[in-house]
């Protein structure tokens, strides 16, 4: 038992220590050194690329730590050249409220800065994200007029620097800015705006630092100048990139004068309906008179309070005007309405107590017909159709009173005008025929109203399109 024990041992040892040989093995033809060319065999030995090194540090290979970079790049020689390359992302919004606008972009810096430079066989540029920015010159960009503004870190910062042998460099990063925009509302919605964005260095004056507009993307119908501007501290250059900015009307033809237009239309339905219902018409009118005053108080809240008058607020008073005009048409129908029955009234009941009695021998129905009112002048005048009788003494009508029986009466109101002043009466009839007769006036309204509202569109859209 104990010999079968060693004899276990020692195989153990055995297969073991051959294990460690193969791995030993395995592990010097991977690290082995290369093989070294013959003798008699020349190679074509290239430069070295430093850009192409892994052990060389980016500070050493750019000499960071050899120059002082808090100087611009030849510093009290003469002013640097900085061109500026602006690509826009996106016009994200546009506050007429608060007078500003906001929008995404690319904002490019290009300069030479010498002490950058590095030796490279291929001539090819290297690229750094923001950490580098920190070390080196950079133009100290800011924008004038600004509300608001950040640079994009999502997933990181979005900055680029590419850096070219020559020294030439490339500085990116992507901007959302607020900034104002002093606009002019008097052709509202009709108008056009024109937003400046304006970049000026923060501490180089303009014997240090120019600005030069390369290109402006994306955007169209836009100018980039360049002026001196003067503060305290000095003269500082001021780069100016100005937005003409176009409206789109359609939204507001929808929203305000297609509403506006249909209430002022809606108001002349008012002029078809009876003069004497009062409920339909004065209801009619009340709502057409506060939906234009809800209209009128939707689009001033959108607005910025502004001490002159916008073509909008023109277009919404006038409509305004045209329905509450028609309020007062029926307002007048119905005041001369009544005006006129009273007259009516009154001249009848004057007509009833001074007429004077006659007795003509006809029945009692023809006189209740001519006390109605129903024969004129001439009728009641005329003794046609009439009984001759002769003329009765009053003794003799005395005793005739007498009998049982008494005979038919007629009252008839017996007209001592002449024909000259009935002309005069007829005549100012129809002087106050329009007055006096409500549907004329009704008439009358559904041809002047929509010719004179017709009318104002034409001028309007002339003068503002």
């Amino acid at each position: 038992m104990p010999h079968l024990t060693t004899a276990l041992l020692f195989l153990l040892c055995l297969a073991v220590t051959g294990e460690c040989r193969r791995h030993g093995h395995r592990v010097r033809r991977w690290t082995g050194t290369a093989e070294t060319p013959k003798h008699g065999t020349s190679l074509a030995k290239k430069p070295p690329d430093v850009t192409k090194s892994r052990k060389l540090k980016t500070e050493h290979l750019l000499k960071v730590d050899d120059h002082d970079f808090t100087m611009r790049p030849a510093f009290g020689g003469p002013a640097i050249p900085v061109g500026v390359d602006v690509q826009v992302e996106s016009l994200d919004s546009i506050s007429e409220v608060d007078m500003d606008f906001t929008m995404t972009l690319y904002l490019r810096h290009y300069w030479k800065d010498e002490r950058l430079s590095f030796s490279s066989s291929t001539n090819k540029s290297m690229t750094f994200d923001g950490r580098l920015v920190k070390k080196i010159w950079v133009p100290d960009v800011f924008f004038v007029h600004s509300k608001r503004s950040f640079i994009h870190d999502t997933t990181t910062d979005n900055i680029m620097l590419r850096v070219f042998p020559d020294g030439h460099v490339l500085y990116s990063l992507r901007v959302t800015v607020t900034a104002a925009c002093n606009m002019d509302f008097s052709r509202f919605p009709l108008d056009s705006q024109t937003c400046s964005l304006e970049l000026e260095s923060c501490n180089e004056l303009d014997h240090e630092l120019i600005w030069n507009a390369l290109s402006l993307q994306e955007l169209t119908s836009a100018l980039h100048i360049w002026r001196i501007s003067f503060v305290f501290a000095g003269w500082y250059n001021r780069l100016y990139i100005n937005f003409t900015l176009r409206r789109h009307i359609f939204f507001f033809l929808l929203q305000t004068y297609f509403p506006a237009t249909l209430m002022v239309m809606l108001s002349w339905v008012s002029f078809w309906i009876d003069r004497r219902a009062v409920p339909a018409r004065v209801s009619l009118g009340i709502t057409t008179v506060l939906t234009m005053s809800t209209i009128i108080t939707g689009v001033n809240a959108s607005m910025p309070r502004v001490s002159y008058i916008k073509a909008v607020d023109i277009y919404l008073w006038v409509s305004f005007v045209f329905v509450f005009l028609s309020v007062l048409e029926y307002a007048a129908v119905n005041y001369l309405s009544t005006v006129q029955d009273r007259r009516e009234r009154k001249m009848r009941e004057r007509a009833r107590s001074q007429s004077l009695p006659c007795t003509c021998g006809i029945s009692q129905t023809r006189t209740m017909t001519m006390l109605d009112g129903t024969y004129s002048e001439a009728d009641t005048n005329s003794l046609a159709g009439y009984t001759e009788e002769p003329m009765v003494p009053e003794e003799e009508q005395e005793e005739m009173h007498e009998v049982p029986e008494k005979p038919e009466h007629m009252v008839v109101h017996l007209s001592v005008s002449s024909e000259s002043t009935t002309t005069k009466k007829k005549k100012s009839l129809r002087a106050l025929n329009i007055i006096q007769n409500t549907h004329a006036i009704d008439k009358y309204s559904r041809m002047i109203f929509p010719g004179s509202y017709i009318f104002f569109n034409l001028i309007y859209w002339s003068v503002y399109c």
